[in-house]
């Protein structure tokens, strides 16, 4: 019997270098927004709490997000296109998101990182808890689906926060981007050498990937005298978009298996 598949990519190289790039698109993306277009980080910026340029960011790119889901949820078969636009809506929505939290809110790095972790884990215990499993063969159907996006928008902005604290300190983007990179490079180890949850170590790979996309996007469009090389975030997040592109245009993706198929 043909099997049934899901409506997510399989985990691939290409899954996972797509994944990083849409990161660093998301982090890009974000700033160009609400920093650049919205003067959140200017001396224009608006000091009006409802003019606040992350939360109308957040207000943009959630309800991009929202409608993203929404088309995500009523596709009947898996689509690359919609699905990467998906995760760069979840992670541009996820830059604007953990700037608000962490800078206007005023809960600050450490405080956003810990509560978006807890939601992060709690998201992951309640899909656990509904469904009895908490991987990508589970996203065939509504309620793994909105478990899946639910899980995937609180990483994003978990990865956000996260990169911006540890890039914030003595190790800048460059230092950060190596932990980060070598994080994941450990967590490959681990899926090929030892007998660790496949499942925990791909929600391990996919909330550090976040981060690591957020400090070297940071590292492109950030000011010289920051650490960063200054690049246009417009243009950055334009030669991400086409890399992206073409990635999904030339690279085949093939859906992932769904859980008990027969």
């Amino acid at each position: 019997m043909k099997a049934a598949l899901t409506k997510v990519p399989a985990v691939t190289l290409a899954f996972w270098i797509v994944k990083i790039l849409a990161t660093t698109l998301g982090e890009t993306a974000g700033d160009a927004v609400s920093m650049s277009w919205l003067g959140e980080t200017t001396e224009d910026a608006a000091t009006d709490f409802w003019h606040n340029g992350y939360l109308i960011g957040t207000g943009i790119f959630g309800s991009a997000l929202i409608v993203m889901v929404f088309l995500q949820i009523r596709a009947r078969r898996f689509n690359p296109w919609l699905y990467w636009a998906t995760i760069i809506a979840s992670t541009t929505a996820g830059t604007t998101m953990a700037d608000f939290a962490t800078r206007s809110l005023g809960i600050g790095y450490p405080g956003g990182s810990i509560l978006l972790l807890a939601l992060v884990l709690m998201s992951l215990f309640i899909w656990h808890r509904a469904l009895g499993t908490i991987s990508v063969s589970s996203v065939h159907e509504p309620r793994a689906e909105l478990y899946y996006w639910l899980t995937i928008t609180f990483s994003q902005t978990l990865g956000t926060a996260l990169g911006d604290w540890i890039a914030d300190g003595p190790l800048g983007y460059l230092g950060s981007a190596v932990i980060f990179g070598g994080l994941l490079a450990l967590i490959a180890l681990a899926y090929w050498r030892t007998s660790i949850s496949h499942v925990a170590l791909f929600w391990a790979a996919f909330i550090l990937t976040r981060p690591l996309g957020a400090v070297v996007g940071d590292f492109l469009d950030k000011p010289v005298a920051s650490g960063g090389l200054e690049l246009s975030r417009v243009g950055a997040s334009a030669v991400l978009l086409v890399a992206i592109g073409a990635l999904i245009l030339f690279v085949r993706q093939r859906p992932a298996e769904a859980a008990h198929a027969g």
